[in-house]
């Protein structure tokens, strides 16, 4: 196949370059190694971790429209309750993440209905089940990428003008000999407050296989005990008090000892929020009396945090198993809360939840892919720091860095889990920041843009960068990006040395496609809270 513009990976930064370049009429080739398309939102079943100025003029353009397309479908499909079905800002489920937690398979349904049009026009050829296996490169340049399908093995080779890498692991990164790294950096080399003192590329953070549950109270659902279980019901992770199949851990910020609720907190009585509430996804409250057995909630709490091995730098056979490994600590978690999780009238158990493989899209119940918080990052002409976005790490008050070249905007704490080094959370304070266009281009190759979590930052910066509506901000300024640098024959770095260039682009993010590239001043200044 040949095409302009090829993005291969369909999570949101895919579908976003996707949409946008279409928008400026380029043709597009968007692959997704899955059935879904949404990444982290939907193949992930991670409901959507926001800041709280989403619902303003800070959200990507084509993230608002999402979110709006989203509480629409709700409206148009589903018996809502009342109060709900009249508020504008309904959130189905009530989630503490986010102002819209919602079910993963909605985001499908909207993310296709946003590419329908492109799709029939046939400015977007999108082709899902199928990953990369080899990027043919001339040069400094990516000349096509193979693709193979995972039902049947069939190849495709894709030609294309650009390139993006919107995979989960920046699987072209490596693929196609592009400069980047992965696992943590040392203060050593970036100053970073928070960095270790030297470079660990397997210090990565963890992943997580997230699943949906649902419950019914006097029912048996209970789960085959996992052959793994005996492992987690007594491994003691350095950085916990105790055994990870446990509702004792650590507060993230302060890393003081706490105990959870599963359920039954009363947050209108100022009660905190039980791993219940975290990231439900349907709230029964919120629909009509009887239209639900159940809530239903996503299972991405920190027991279900896979910390024992990386993904990266190690070999295939040593990632299948770190995969295979992160299922069955998912799987043990719930058979611990079904037979032997400690209930608050003294008994064990709740053998009433159930998994609900409807709402993941798979037979198993578990999301059809693991989440992934940290990726291989591109070398890049500008690498974002600690000292650009941390709170600690600047003078008081300042805000956030402000980058002459910035292409959006994100917000969000520097959130990274405990890490297969085993290391605890860092958690500590971040302005609300911008996307430099220099943390988007690779130091050396010239049409290769990295779309999802892959972009320069460091091991640090990544655990505020790495969230849902920055890598759509991401993937609008990358669809963007190649779009005008095809219509004047410009490589990317040249957009970025050339001030009339970058003006010119980013007056087509600002003026054309409505994209924010800086904050209020009395934001900026806020550090982020969740």
């Amino acid at each position: 196949m040949r095409t302009e513009i090829l993005v291969v990976g369909g999570g949101l930064g895919g579908v976003a370059a996707a949409l946008t370049a279409a928008r400026l009429g380029r043709s597009v080739v968007l692959t997704e190694a899955t059935a879904w398309l949404g990444g982290q939102l939907t193949a992930q079943a991670v409901p959507p971790d926001e800041h709280p100025w989403i619902e303003g003029p800070a959200a990507p353009p084509g993230y608002a429209e999402l979110r709006r397309r989203v509480r629409d479908y709700y409206r148009r499909n589903y018996p809502l309750a009342p109060g709900a079905a009249q508020d504008p800002l309904f959130d189905p489920g009530l989630g503490i993440v986010s102002r819209m937690c919602h079910e993963p398979r909605v985001a499908v349904a909207v993310l296709e209905e946003m590419l329908a049009p492109w799709r029939a026009s046939g400015a977007i050829t999108v082709l899902t089940g199928y990953e990369p296996v080899a990027a043919h490169t001339d040069g400094d340049r990516i000349e096509a990428v193979t693709l193979a399908g995972r039902h049947d093995g069939r190849e495709l080779t894709v030609h294309a003008s650009y390139v993006a890498d919107a995979t989960e692991l920046g699987e072209l990164l490596e693929l196609a000999g592009v400069e980047h790294v992965f696992g943590a950096e040392g203060q050593d080399e970036t100053g970073e407050p928070h960095a270790p003192a030297t470079a660990d590329p397997l210090d990565q953070q963890a992943v997580s296989w997230c699943f949906a549950l649902e419950h019914r109270p006097g029912e048996d659902h209970v789960i085959d005990r996992p052959a793994a279980y005996g492992h987690w019901r007594t491994e003691a992770a350095p950085f916990w008090p105790g055994p990870q199949l446990s509702f004792t851990d650590v507060v993230p910020i302060t890393l003081e000892e706490r105990t959870w609720a599963l359920m039954g907190a009363d947050r209108a009585a100022g009660e905190h929020f039980d791993l219940w509430q975290f990231r439900r996804v349907l709230a029964r409250e919120q629909f009509a009396a009887g239209a639900l057995a159940s809530d239903v909630t996503v299972v991405n709490w920190p027991q279900i945090d896979y910390w024992e091995a990386p993904l990266l730098g190690v070999g295939p056979e040593q990632r299948a198993a770190a995969l295979e490994a992160a299922r069955g600590l998912s799987l043990s978690f719930l058979h611990w809360l079904q037979t032997e999780a400690p209930r608050p009238d003294g008994g064990t158990g709740w053998p009433g939840l159930r998994l609900r493989p409807d709402v993941t899209g798979t037979a198993d119940g578990l999301a059809m892919a693991p989440y992934i918080r940290e990726s291989r990052r591109i070398k890049a002409e500008f690498t974002v720091l600690e000292q650009h976005v941390g709170v600690q790490a600047r003078p008081p008050g300042a805000g956030g860095e402000v980058f002459h070249d910035s292409v959006g905007l994100g917000s969000y704490r520097i959130d990274l889990h405990p890490s297969t080094a085993g290391r605890s959370y860092i958690d500590i304070e971040s302005y609300p920041f911008q996307i430099p266009l220099g943390a988007l281009i690779p130091v050396r190759v010239d049409n290769l843009l990295p779309a999802n979590k892959n972009i320069g930052t460091t091991h640090i910066t990544n655990g505020c960068y790495r969230l849902h509506p920055v890598e759509w901000a991401i993937g609008e300024a990358v669809g963007a990006l190649a779009g005008f640098c095809l219509d004047r024959a410009l490589p990317p770095r040249k957009v970025r040395s050339d001030q009339t260039q970058l003006a010119d682009y980013q007056r087509l993010l600002s003026h054309t496609l409505g994209v924010q590239l800086a904050w209020p001043e009395e934001i900026r200044s806020r550090p982020h809270h969740y």
